[in-house]
């Protein structure tokens, strides 16, 4: 497994080791900078955290976190980021590690809060000794781990509403979405690449319900059955022929340079259905590979392209 198909899949389950622009569609507008919600009230407590007053110096080392954070309007509030979150332009970005996490760096940032996607290297223990809140706002599995982190996130930095506001709206938005899927008799078959060596997802992964909601049968199931690799199994040619996808969706396109070209270059591809059909769809790496207000980005992108082939 690449380096960085280990990060993507750390970055989306516990259980093994996506991390890595389009335009956010109005999911993840922000409430005033820096405006509490008049609902807010403290001290609060989420899980193991309690905050006796409003966390002014946030450092967030999750790409997602980072923008749920924004999204909510708490965006003020974040002093610093780790150097994978890149969304929206305006992060302070820092060469914090998300996974490789540093105490003393972290530590050095004097923050009130620390966001987190996991636990590496015990960082929680770590920071918890320096007496230092920490929220663990763990690789969602489902669309409710999202709304759930944006609560509580919400509830910790002091814009309950807003956060609720957007939770609903993300939750609206997909709805809508995927309602307006045109309906078949016979369901179409994706694959999702990861890297160029065919790593891919799954349906039992956060990325996989995602295209199991627009009605789309994954190619890579009967690789994982039992979910051996977390989700994340590599596909062997001959295997991915045979299932001879529709579609083929790339979320290695900044990483890896990967795009319809060089898909259709590739020896043996020429015959794939998706590669015949023109169906080959670049993603936004990292708007693919995160479970926050973007998402919605991404349901959007899967619906267009499944929307353009005739029912």
């Amino acid at each position: 497994m690449s380096r960085r198909t280990r990060m993507l899949a750390t970055a989306f389950a516990a259980a093994v080791a996506v991390t890595l622009g389009a335009c956010a569609g109005g999911s993840g507008a922000d409430e005033p900078a820096g405006q509490p919600s008049e609902s807010a009230t403290y001290p609060v407590t989420v899980g193991t955290v309690t905050l006796d007053q409003r966390p002014e110096k946030i450092v967030s080392l999750s790409p997602s976190a980072t923008e749920m954070l924004y999204g909510i309007g708490a965006g003020s509030q974040v002093t610093a980021v780790d150097d994978n979150s890149n969304y929206p332009p305006e992060v302070p970005k820092s060469e914090l590690s998300g996974f490789n996490p540093n105490a003393e760096a972290i530590a050095a940032e004097a923050p009130d809060l620390v966001v987190l996607s996991n636990d590496t290297n015990k960082i929680v223990d770590q920071l918890t000794r320096l007496q230092i809140p920490v929220y663990v706002a763990a690789a969602a599995t489902t669309l409710d781990d999202t709304y759930r982190q944006i609560r509580e996130l919400g509830t910790l930095t002091g814009h309950p509403d807003a956060a609720d506001d957007l939770a609903t709206r993300i939750a609206d938005e997909i709805a809508k979405l995927v309602k307006d899927v045109p309906q078949r008799s016979e369901k179409l078959t994706y694959y999702y690449e990861l890297d160029p060596t065919y790593y891919t997802v799954t349906s039992k992964t956060f990325i996989g319900s995602l295209f199991g909601l627009v009605g789309l049968d994954n190619v890579a199931d009967p690789a994982d059955p039992d979910g051996a690799n977390g989700g994340y199994p590599q596909l062997g040619l001959e295997a991915l022929f045979s299932a001879d996808p529709d579609f083929v969706f790339l979320a290695d396109v900044k990483c890896c340079q990967q795009s319809a070209e060089t898909v259709k270059a590739r020896p043996g591809w020429a015959d794939l259905t998706a590669v015949k059909n023109n169906q080959i769809v670049a993603l936004d790496d990292d708007i693919a590979s995160r479970w926050g207000p973007r998402v919605v980005d991404l349901v959007r992108a899967i619906v267009d392209a499944v929307s353009k082939v005739p029912a």
